[in-house]
């Protein structure tokens, strides 16, 4: 029998593609197979993760998967170094101590620069935009108004304020105005420890995510909550998505038509209701 070598030589290049597109299409029917979504979290981070599966991300984890047809596995993980390191741990690789990856990673930027830079995982699907709040102690400072940075925080070049370490804010303060404020700038482990500071007096304010406020604010009605705006801050809001492993194309797709049901329907502004968090839609 004669073989064509050009036809023959077609369809060995072809098989790498089947393969691949056969993998996209395994991995959700996998998922659907074993009847559960794994979906990855932060842990100890309220309000979106908490402990017994708890929080925003964790609820609308489990709204994602039953709109999938299957259960939900929440799966909590320790934040790493940065974030190219989490994209790692928790999707498409795992961690070097044993840790498996998961289905789905919630609470991830929605950014360019940052899929550009993790070539492994596809991000997509936002569902919440967040942004830096203010939080303060009304008897020691009046409101913080924003505008120019130079103007509105002026006045921590005197008081206190508080911020988790390494984060956005901190990152921020250390640099404005020509790092003048650095000698009054707090470091704290997490955001609830930097309000716990402000209750009891050791700060005057608190820069930080506004999600993350509002829930250590929860009990604290004494004091205050503002979202100003500083020119100088960029970015100062950032939309938060999922991340999938790269070639998961049809699990990318089948998540973000269950976003949609979620947003059309109030799901994903109830979780947030539910929680005593302002919901912002990007």
């Amino acid at each position: 029998m004669k073989i064509d070598r050009r036809r023959y030589l077609q369809c060995l290049a072809a098989l790498p593609l089947m393969a691949a597109l056969s993998a996209r299409a395994d991995a959700l029917e996998t998922i659907r197979q074993r009847g559960r979504l794994r979906v990855a979290v932060y842990t100890d981070f309220a309000p979106y993760s908490m402990a017994g599966a708890k929080g925003i991300d964790a609820d609308l984890g489990r709204a994602l998967a039953a709109k999938l047809g299957v259960s939900a596995e929440i799966v909590a993980y320790n934040a790493d170094e940065d974030m190219n390191d989490d994209l790692r741990n928790m999707v498409w690789k795992g961690h070097y101590l044993g840790a498996q990856p998961s289905d789905v990673m919630m609470h991830v930027p929605v950014d360019e620069h940052l899929a550009r830079a993790n070539d492994k995982v596809r991000i997509f699907g936002p569902y919440h935009r967040e942004t830096l709040a203010l939080a303060r102690d009304p008897q020691r400072l009046g409101a913080v108004v924003g505008g120019s940075a130079a103007v509105a925080l002026e006045v921590f070049t005197r008081e206190k304020i508080g911020v988790e370490t390494a984060s956005l804010a901190d990152s921020f303060l250390l640099t404005v105005l020509n790092g003048r404020l650095r000698d009054n700038v707090v470091h704290f482990k997490t955001v609830a420890e930097a309000t716990r500071a402000l209750r009891d007096g050791q700060v005057a304010a608190v820069l930080a995510p506004r999600a993350e406020l509002e829930s250590a604010l929860a009990a604290q009605s004494r004091l205050v909550l503002d979202t100003p705006k500083f020119a100088e801050l960029r970015p100062d809001s950032w939309p938060l998505g999922m991340a999938v492993k790269a070639d998961e194309g049809a699990l990318a797709e089948a998540l973000t038509a269950a976003l949609a049901e979620l947003r059309r329907d109030g799901t994903v502004t109830e979780i947030f209701r539910r929680h005593g968090i302002t919901h912002s839609p990007v």
